[in-house]
């Protein structure tokens, strides 16, 4: 259980909330049709890419 609570406060960390904001919001935009869905993919691939990167950085 305390690998549950670990694994939770390290997906709370804002890099991650900002991640995930990113991702949303910009899907947001594409269903909306504001943006194109190429550029919603490029972007959030770029988002997803620095936060993986960041991550394998780290260990």
């Amino acid at each position: 259980m305390n690998d549950f609570f670990h694994n939770l406060a390290a997906l709370l960390k804002v890099k991650t909330i900002i991640s995930l904001v990113c991702i949303f919001v910009f899907a947001d935009l594409a269903v909306k049709q504001v943006i194109t869905p190429d550029n919603v993919m490029t972007i959030i691939s770029m988002v997803i890419a620095f936060y993986f990167g960041t991550q394998t950085g780290k260990e």
